[in-house]
């Protein structure tokens, strides 16, 4: 039997989208089912058995199964998570507590309530034990002071373990001697080490990323387990897949034991999705920007590589884990639009939801949304996908009685209202990571997906003087292409805290093949072949006196796993200094020559290639007239007012069309609007390339 199918299952708050792709072909089978909360692999599951039945492939034809998952993020956004244990080094109890000195931007509002930490100190216990930041011992373990903290924590009840010991990054060998303890003391409890999870200095970023681990442990391990099974049942004996925050993927036994990198995972999903979607159009540096029901995610990618950060956060803690560099806020379909005390209007971040969702559902919802007010100015559909019908009365309704009546507008002026200050929101979260960052937008082009995203689109790149617009052939399900253009990845990174003129080469070597050999074990772990197998070497540097730092590119980059790259050199340094000054430029506006610099981390990003979705050509009508299959009233803005504009059915436009707005064009779970003076035209792929009059 030929094996050359693969599936992707994103899930949203809302929905779970699926899609099922022929590897070979490029041909895709999309669907999308209401998410179900209390579980989330039912969705998965229901959603995957009615793609199979819908294009026909049977579950043993399936040789990918891969997953975005929002387990492990809304565990730790709701406080869901497991009951905790926490083994430090003596004199570092409150070292969670305490946090870092600054303070939180909205710390000065009377309402400001400081986020609860995830373990109490009444479960921190210390051992006593002391390890330098060399790595040498400077005390030795107190074992049998380990097992009563140990002894102590089994009659507190608790279901995980975090075991986070000073300077451990330096030199793990406690650490793996209390978790052996722990295997004895505590039996069946999960252990997550901090040399593991993040090992790198900074003791407050590493305690807190080794908790929220081991917080969210037993829950990841448990759903992946139900995953296995359920699949399983459906005759699918594939590998699953899960997508991490830093754009790769790894092995679901591999996620249940680190799941910390899973969290905000989903919208690095789109990120690579819309690269995939550029580089079809031969444009490698995009923008992109994935509009939900909630959010509005937004990523910078240049040359076919997404922004990389260190310096995430979730539920106002220090997520210092590698991720895909996106910026989120509250701007999406459900977002509610209310006329505040001072007679302003504001929009977001408070969401309808799905329950009671958008006044135009019709499930009792009475608060104005994005989606009521695209509807009442005629840009949206009349149903939401094709399958659930939208009631503008409705909409009208929520529109007048909340923002209209209140403001003296017009029923269209406040629901144009509505949308420029959307639009006006999410141009400024582009500019945050774009001009903000040294990066002109007129440079990068905009790849909008989502539900909501094309709608919007054409706006957004008239507010920031982008030229050109993409939106793919399955924008509603952006994600789920990302996840079939994904490799297996893993980051292993460790400190070393060296300034120029006293590097140790021969050290740093010592340390990067270390990292390879970890590299090369992960290769093995995941089954990775010698010929898919690839390294890419980074440093982190920074200024004497510096608090941050910038990650950039070794000169030298070796492939394969089983020979090491090439040791580093003198001229390597100089040459990697030269890019730290370079990027430190592009970032602040300034650099110097003189200053000292610091190498802080070397790191050792291990890539698995994966067999990659080829995108199809796209087949439509012949005909143009066909297209276009009927027209509506479509308000664009107190200038032009209502215009007669054509609406046309994604399926049958033909590549190398070209449409000159006003138009509207709809896909299946998304629309695509174009704007007065602005040029749609198709690509070879079915992908949307909308010209922007300036």
């Amino acid at each position: 039997m030929s094996c050359h199918y693969a599936i992707a299952v994103d899930i949203g708050g809302t929905f779970t989208d699926i899609t099922l792709a022929d590897r070979r072909s490029g041909r895709l089978w999309q669907v999308k089912t209401p998410t179900t909360p209390a579980d989330q692999s039912e969705a998965f599951v229901n959603g995957v058995r009615r793609v199979l039945t819908e294009a026909g492939v049977a579950a043993a034809e399936i040789e990918g199964v891969f997953h975005g998952t929002t387990v492990a993020t809304n565990a730790i956004l709701e406080r869901k998570g497991a009951t905790l244990g926490l083994l430090t080094t003596e004199g570092c109890r409150y070292v969670l507590h305490i946090g870092r000195h600054d303070v939180a931007r909205n710390a000065n509002s009377y309402f400001w309530i400081r986020p609860a930490r995830l373990v109490p100190p009444r479960r921190i216990h210390e051992v006593s034990e002391r390890m330098g930041p060399d790595g040498s011992v400077e005390r030795a373990l107190d074992e049998d002071g380990c097992r009563r903290a140990l002894r102590v924590l089994k009659q507190q009840g608790i279901e995980s373990l975090a075991i986070c010991l000073l300077h451990a990054y330096a030199n793990p060998v406690h650490e793996h001697r209390v978790r052996e303890l722990a295997e004895e003391e505590l039996p069946g409890i999960p252990c997550s080490l901090s040399s593991e999870v993040l090992p790198v200095f900074r003791e407050y970023e590493r305690t807190t990323a080794t908790v929220l681990n081991a917080y969210v442990v037993p829950q990841v391990a448990g759903y992946h387990q139900r995953l296995e099974t359920r699949l399983q049942q459906l005759g699918i004996s594939a590998p699953l897949r899960i997508m991490k925050s830093n754009g790769g993927m790894y092995g679901a036994h591999a996620a249940a034991t680190q799941p910390l990198h899973t969290a905000l995972s989903g919208p690095a999903a789109a990120a690579v999705g819309s690269i995939l979607v550029g580089q079809a159009a031969n444009l490698p540096s995009v923008i992109s920007i994935d509009v939900g029901g909630t959010s509005a995610d937004i990523c910078l990618s240049q040359h076919g590589k997404p922004a990389i950060t260190s310096a995430g956060e979730i539920s106002g803690l220090p997520l210092n884990v590698p991720m895909v560099d996106v910026h989120s806020i509250g701007a999406g379909g459900g977002s509610i639009a209310r006329v505040t005390d001072n007679n302003s209007l504001r929009v977001g971040p408070e969401s309808a939801g799905a329950e009671p969702g958008p006044a135009c559902y019709g499930r009792g919802g009475k608060e104005a949304t994005v989606t009521d007010a695209n509807l009442v100015l005629g840009r949206s559909p009349a149903s939401l996908g094709g399958e659930m019908p939208l009631d503008i009365g409705l909409a009208e309704q929520a529109i007048m009685d909340r923002v209209a009546k209140p403001l003296g507008l017009s029923l269209h002026e406040a629901a144009e209202g509505v949308v420029e200050l959307v639009n006006n929101n999410m141009a400024a979260a582009i500019r945050s990571v774009s001009v903000e960052r040294g990066y002109d937008p007129r440079k990068f082009a905009l790849v909008a997906g989502g539900g909501a995203g094309p709608l919007h689109a054409g706006r957004l790149a008239v507010l920031l003087n982008i030229p050109l617009v993409i939106v793919p052939s399955s924008a509603g399900l952006l994600s789920t292409l990302g996840l079939l253009a994904t490799d297996l990845k893993s980051d292993f990174v460790q400190t070393v805290i060296r300034r120029s003129g006293c590097y140790d080469l021969p050290k740093l070597n010592t340390t990067l093949a270390e990292l390879e050999r970890k590299a090369n074990a992960w290769f093995r772990s995941e089954g990775v072949a010698a010929s898919d197998a690839m390294f890419v070497r980074t440093a982190s540097l920074r200024y004497i006196n510096q608090a941050y730092e910038i990650t950039v590119t070794l000169p030298e980059m070796g492939a394969g796993s089983v020979r090491r790259s090439s040791p580093l050199t003198e001229a390597d340094l100089a040459s990697l200094q030269q890019s730290f000054h370079q990027e430190h430029e592009q970032l602040y506006a300034w650099s110097s020559s003189t200053l000292p610099v610091e190498l802080v981390n070397l790191g050792v990003s291990a890539y698995g290639r994966l067999a990659k979705l080829n995108l199809s050509a796209h087949t439509g009508s012949s005909s143009a007239a066909l297209a276009s299959r009927s027209t509506r009233m479509v308000y664009f803005g107190r200038s032009e007012g209502m215009m007669k504009t054509p609406i046309y059915a994604f399926a049958t436009l033909v590549p190398g069309q070209t449409i000159t707005g006003p138009a509207v064009i709809e896909q299946r779970f998304a629309t695509v609007l174009v704007l007065p003076g602005h040029t749609a035209s198709m690509d070879r792929y079915g992908n949307i390339l909308m010209k922007v009059q300036p």
